[in-house]
């Protein structure tokens, strides 16, 4: 179970949090819970996210995977525009690796692919700063299998980050493809924003049996779905953290995960 760390940010994922001690604990509390893949992004604050964890958890513990994108700028509170120009992508990494306070940066992501600009020059920049040391691997995000395959072409991919949860599978064959292919699929609102499945009787009868919440029965279907899957569960809260990461203990059924099956 990884951590998404989004939601420490204010509304709209915008400013900073509104209690930010609890920001401070929730990261802090992912770390001694065993999470040891953290997720983020420039353009969460924007970069108010990358600043918390350095306050947070820097200097790093070993093992700890730190994350992050680039390719959204931010106009404004809950408002995202995709920039793939080789420049802003630069911009962005040496940014991130300063903020974060790395001298490499284990996994970063192509936020979105622009469509404004030709994706050989937005993947060549991430590979310039691949082979310049800046980056160890490059991860996509909200891509189509074909579009995966086009970026495939060009520089290896280890992670691919498209929604995918318990009640919207629109992009299952991509997950088929990084299962295929050894790559790591992460959901990003694995939880859909909170009400995954939240008028369905199945996911009402399953929490119940095991005395957990929708969400953790939603997480662990999840992490049952693929062994490619790497959920990230965003939170602000040091309680819904905990109850999150509780689901990687959850054991579905057969006959329950077929019940969730049926709810997509």
């Amino acid at each position: 179970m990884g951590y998404g760390a989004m939601r420490i940010t204010g509304d709209g994922i915008w400013g900073p949090p509104a209690d930010h001690d609890e920001a401070i604990r929730v990261l802090r509390r992912a770390v001694e819970l065993g999470v040891d893949f953290i997720d983020t992004a420039d353009s969460y604050g924007p970069a108010v996210s990358e600043e918390l964890i350095v306050e947070a958890l820097h200097p790093y513990p070993n093992g700890l995977v730190i994350a992050t994108k680039a390719g959204l700028t931010r106009p404004g509170p809950g408002r995202w525009e995709p920039d793939g120009r080789p420049e802003h992508l630069r911009a962005a990494c040496e940014d991130s690796l300063r903020r974060l306070r790395l001298e490499q940066i284990p996994l970063y992501q192509l936020h979105r692919i622009d469509p404004q600009v030709p994706v050989d020059a937005t993947i060549g920049e991430l590979v310039r700063l691949r082979e310049e040391g800046k980056i160890r691997h490059i991860g996509l995000s909200e891509v189509s299998a074909d579009q995966l395959y086009e970026v495939r072409a060009m520089v290896d991919v280890v992670s691919v980050q498209n929604r995918f949860n318990l009640t919207d599978r629109r992009w299952t064959e991509v997950l088929e493809v990084c299962e295929a292919d050894g790559l790591a699929f992460i959901p990003w609102a694995p939880i859909g924003g909170g009400d995954v499945g939240a008028a369905h009787d199945a996911l009402d009868d399953i929490a119940r049996a095991h005395d957990t919440s929708h969400h953790a029965v939603a997480l662990a279907w999840l992490l049952g779905r693929s062994p490619a899957m790497l959920p990230i569960p965003g939170t602000g809260s040091v309680a819904h953290l905990e109850d999150n990461v509780a689901a990687a203990a959850l054991d579905l059924t057969d006959d329950e995960r077929a019940r969730l099956d049926t709810l997509a």
